[in-house]
């Protein structure tokens, strides 16, 4: 089977895939819908709305597969990716390019494929809607146009999450998408026995920055503390901007030691990021930590609320900085 390359932006691609949230979530309402009208109206077994993700392509909607996800290696949606329009193989095993792979081979004995790529933005897909037959077939132009419409809804559905889940001025996640992704994990490591930990970020003497020099420049120095925030902690972190200067993260099955090390690594990171830009002021930041073992029966709320406190603690204690 060929395996085709990246596309060029693929940094930009994973970037703007993950930084949605939205890949091992659970089933979305708005999703199936329409997966469940276009197996319906094209008759085919299988419809699937996929994002390619570093090394496998995970299903957020299938309708007529058991599976969640394949190895990237083997999917088809990975050619259809490095498409601007719909990707379409008629007979796969006509198709040197599929003719061996193990999903055409073997389960779910794929022979035809149409695959539309879901864009984020102009040459950003993340992944795809597709149609798959296990019998050659072709579309007709009226067939590729209504999957076009298809792949269009879906684009809308996504570009809805980002609104919705999105901070719109450090673009990472705003609270409403935090705490959604947040009461998520919490039942994944309820399930495998992981510990969590919250931590709660507040910038301090922020108003002062916004009154001495603006409003402009209290937006940049959010923005600067979001990018921070986000290059410092793992991509697997839950990051999120809490409201006005506050910011929180989650962090699932981590040890107290590594929480201590990557606190070091972020006040070391803002302290490079202030003697960078040079500013007249400096971005400074009190901070709360709260742990939670795996089988605690908190609400997420009050969880939070511990982070609050014992950032709040903080605050009271830390030694006034030279201004």
């Amino acid at each position: 089977m060929e395996v085709p390359k990246p596309p060029l932006n693929e940094a930009e691609r994973l970037e703007a895939l993950r930084g949605l949230k939205i890949l091992d979530t659970s089933q979305d309402e708005r999703f199936d819908r329409i997966t469940r009208m276009a197996k319906r109206i094209f008759k085919v077994p299988i419809v699937l709305v996929t994002f390619v993700d570093e090394y496998r392509q995970w299903f957020k909607s299938s309708q007529g597969l058991d599976i969640t996800e394949t190895p990237r290696e083997v999917s088809f949606c990975t050619h259809a990716i490095n498409q601007d329009s719909t990707f379409i193989v008629p007979n796969a095993l006509e198709d040197e390019r599929f003719f061996d792979s193990p999903l055409v081979e073997g389960a779910p004995n794929i022979r035809f494929y149409a695959g539309y790529p879901l864009k984020l933005r102009p040459g950003v897909n993340l992944g795809t809607l597709c149609l798959i037959d296990t019998k050659p077939r072709e579309l007709s132009r009226e067939d590729l146009a209504l999957l076009e419409d298809f792949g269009a809804m879906i684009e809308q559905e996504i570009k809805a999450i980002q609104w919705a889940t999105m901070d719109d001025l450090t673009r990472i996640t705003n609270r409403r998408g935090f705490i959604t992704l947040a009461e998520h994990t919490l039942k994944v490591c309820s399930r495998r026995e992981q510990a969590i930990t919250l931590i709660l970020f507040d910038l301090d003497k922020f108003k002062q920055v916004n009154d001495r020099h603006g409003h402009h420049e209290g937006d940049f120095a959010l923005v600067k503390f979001a990018d921070t925030l986000k290059h410092t902690f793992r991509k697997s972190d839950i990051t999120g901007r809490f409201g006005g200067d506050e910011f929180i993260v989650m962090l699932a099955g981590t040890e107290p030691s590594d929480v201590d090390a990557l606190l070091l690594r972020f006040e070391n990171a803002i302290a490079e990021m202030n003697a960078t830009l040079n500013k007249p002021y400096r971005v400074e930041y009190s901070v709360g930590v709260a742990f939670f073992p795996y089988d605690s029966q908190l609400a997420l709320e009050k969880m939070i609320e511990q982070a609050d406190a014992a950032m709040y603690k903080q605050k009271n204690v830390k030694p006034p900085a030279n201004t």
